[in-house]
């Protein structure tokens, strides 16, 4: 791919996935976009042997943008960073196309592995704000993960997770859109168990309760 189709690509993924920005212009003020643009000219040197330049690179793009991506890392196509602050992503990380990360995410290791340390994502994963993958495995292909989410472990295709430690709500073999952003309404299997838990003392009450009139009347 020609500089000016990878420039003019990164530049409609960002407007199409950010209604704030109205122009090509405000691109080249957006953090991810500067991250991005400076890991492609590290990762290009870091395949070519130049570790130290590589990582110059990318030292200095996560100081000024706040967005720490490891030369390294390999990346897909249509890749988006929304407020990205915080982001980590680590050397052995593999991303697919079209995936979106929030602000505060981590693709990371767990500190015990070798060779492969970091975690694979593969095309349209969405992965919300605070979240952190952790280890050598897979998620799936259309997947979420929701904000503070805590992955130990291989997902899935198709799946929502959310919880620490991360574990799968929802799996109906729906791919998820490109332009499908949303990281609030997901599955809240908690609030879900509180309210059956809810449902069942009512149901004791009103039957302890019946028991109760029923041994006054007797």
């Amino acid at each position: 791919m020609s500089f000016f189709k990878e420039l003019r690509e990164e530049i409609n993924v960002i407007k199409e996935r950010d209604p704030a920005i109205k122009s090509d212009w405000e691109v080249f003020l957006y953090p991810s976009f500067k991250a991005i643009r400076k890991y492609r000219k590290a990762h290009r040197l870091y395949k070519k042997g130049h570790y130290f330049l590589a990582r110059w690179i990318s030292q200095r793009t996560a100081r000024k943008t706040g967005i720490e991506i490891h030369p390294g890392a390999t990346i897909g196509k249509g890749f988006f960073i929304d407020h990205g602050h915080g982001v980590v992503i680590g050397e052995t990380a593999i991303i697919g196309d079209n995936v979106t990360l929030y602000q505060g995410v981590t693709l990371g290791g767990t500190g015990k592995e070798k060779g492969k340390r970091h975690p694979t994502l593969e095309d349209n994963v969405m992965i919300s704000a605070g979240a952190k993958i952790l280890g050598s495995f897979t998620i799936g292909e259309n997947s979420k993960v929701g904000a503070g989410s805590v992955v130990l472990e291989e997902v899935p295709p198709n799946s929502t997770v959310v919880g620490v430690p991360g574990r799968v709500v929802k799996q109906d073999n729906i791919k998820i859109p490109r332009s499908d952003l949303d990281q609030v309404h997901l599955p809240d299997p908690i609030k879900n168990d509180i309210e059956f838990l809810k449902q069942q003392n009512e149901e004791l009450r009103a039957l302890v309760n019946k028991l109760i009139d029923e041994r006054k009347d007797n």
